[in-house]
């Protein structure tokens, strides 16, 4: 009877299947990423917008057709395979599908990057209740970045919980703006690699210093030792952090001097000016060249912002000047371009022409206005203002405590037309201001808000994002007290850009 109940059972599932599965195969049809994190995320029991955060830091959801990265990690969830990492590996051990079909097919990759991000949390001792709040995972997902050290580590997961606090929308996947609170654990301790005050760099002031590998490149004395007369622009092929602990890893076996990130410009060092980096491919070109990797891929022009033109262009033009270099695309040139090259970058979708303007100072008619906290700013008697912190923009700033109403600060400005410009916002950063400070952007289809852990990350510009604004002179961005972070809320500067 027991054998004859079971059969019923399994017939019954199998007809609701059946029943089922055209109304599902139209939506798998519809949103098939969407699909993919969804199932990937129930099987394993992680949260589905962490797990597709990850997947947009690493790829911006691309899984270009199985061709690893410059690390050796494949898919939209960059699952590694290279001498000292072995996640590729884990996930078909813990998945128990094939390598082959973790490399190249989208649906296995993904529910081998959820299985991988699982049994880290099982091993840090996440149980059921712990698993349902995303600011637990904060460790997870710092070590599933296989970052060399704790710092890059919270560079990595920093980044990932950025993107739940701004929100993003890709490929038929999108992710809401949320409240969260990173519990960063024992990562809290590591050095805040975001903010601009630490970790100086040697030869350019506007660049953090993050030192490659002794093994991965040669020490010299340039220029008296090689001239420097070039200038070489690279492409990642993966992430921001990424890439920097690559750098770092004694197998790699290549470097470049610096390092920029797409989202906001960031830039990091690696190698000195007067050291010769491993990053032409012909030696002769890395002994008389300064090379510089872009956060991304050569395939996808989503990684290619205008805030990432506008650093490395400024980086570019420090250079030339300090080494005489000319300004010209024979002495600014692509990977692509070195005797011998087998690289395509920076590849089809990079704009040598928007590039090239910025760098001889062409392309700075754009129109861009920044607020601080005096004139164009308004804030009820609630708000307090503050000198303390070193990285506040300005003489001071303004903090209020979280409570249940708005109560904003609103940032005014006199927007010439209307149309995309890019938000980016100041403030200076503090274990005790707040986890998710929520920024108003008073866009031409309503208020948007998206969230900012001001606990790291200051004392420059963040990008919270590119949206359409109406011309005009009125508030454009507010700092709401509304949120369930904690720490006090901060308003210190805004800085809008046309694009």
């Amino acid at each position: 009877m027991r054998r004859l109940v079971a059969l019923v059972a399994t017939a019954l599932s199998a007809l609701l299947i059946l029943a089922a599965h055209p109304a599902h195969t139209a939506l798998a049809d519809r949103d098939p990423l969407r699909t993919a994190f969804d199932k990937a995320a129930a099987a394993h029991d992680v949260p589905r917008d962490l797990l597709a955060a990850i997947a947009y830091a690493e790829t911006h959801l691309d899984g270009h057709e199985g061709s690893p990265s410059a690390s050796g990690g494949y898919g939209v969830m960059h699952l590694v395979s290279n001498p000292t990492t072995h996640t590729l590996e884990k996930a078909a051990e813990l998945t128990g599908l094939p390598v082959e079909k973790l490399r190249a097919d989208t649906d296995a990759n993904i529910l081998g990057g959820a299985a991988v991000l699982r049994s880290i949390a099982d091993e840090l001792g996440l149980d059921e209740a712990a698993r349902k709040d995303e600011g637990r995972w904060y460790g997870a997902v710092a070590r599933y970045g296989n970052a060399s050290t704790p710092e890059l580590s919270r560079l990595y997961a920093d980044a990932v919980y950025e993107l739940l606090g701004l929100g993003f929308k890709a490929k038929g996947l999108r992710v809401a703006p949320r409240e969260v609170t990173a519990d960063r654990g024992e990562y809290a301790a590591a050095q805040d690699l975001n903010a601009r005050a630490v970790a100086a760099s040697p030869d350019y002031p506007n660049a953090s210093w993050v030192p490659a590998n002794s093994g991965n490149y040669t020490a010299s004395s340039r220029p008296s030792s090689y001239a420097i007369d070039r200038v070489i622009v690279h492409v990642t092929q993966g992430s921001y952090a990424g890439t920097i602990s690559w750098f770092q890893n004694p197998s790699a076996n290549v470097s470049a001097h610096y390092v920029i990130r797409s989202s906001d410009g960031a830039t990091t060092q690696m190698v000195r000016d007067k050291d010769v980096a491993w990053h032409a491919g012909n030696w002769s070109y890395n002994t008389r060249s300064i090379g510089i990797e872009h956060e991304g891929w050569v395939s996808d022009a989503s990684w290619f912002t205008d805030a990432m033109y506008r650093a490395s262009a400024a980086l570019t033009r420090h250079i030339c000047d300090k080494y005489g270099i000319p300004k010209d695309r024979t002495h600014i040139i692509g990977h692509n371009q070195v005797p011998g090259a087998t690289h395509t970058d920076p590849g089809p979708h990079w704009n040598w022409t928007t590039y090239m303007s910025y760098v001889t100072g062409g392309g700075g008619g754009t129109w861009s206005a920044t607020v601080d906290n005096s004139g164009a700013f308004t804030a009820s008697a609630n708000w307090g203002t503050s000198s303390y912190s070193a990285q506040r923009h300005g003489a001071d700033y303004r903090f209020a405590s979280p409570v249940a109403a708005s109560d904003p600060a609103w940032f005014r400005a006199n927007l010439p037309s209307t149309g995309s410009y890019r938000v980016e916002v100041w403030y200076p950063s503090d274990p005790g201001y707040n986890s998710s400070a929520p920024y108003i952007v008073a866009t031409s289809s309503g208020n948007q808000t998206v969230f900012v852990d001001q606990r790291s990350g200051g004392g420059g510009w963040r990008s919270i994002g590119t949206f359409t604004l109406n011309a005009g002179d009125r508030d454009v961005v507010g700092v709401s007290r509304w949120t369930s972070g904690v720490g006090y809320v901060v308003a210190d500067a805004v800085r809008i850009t046309r694009l």
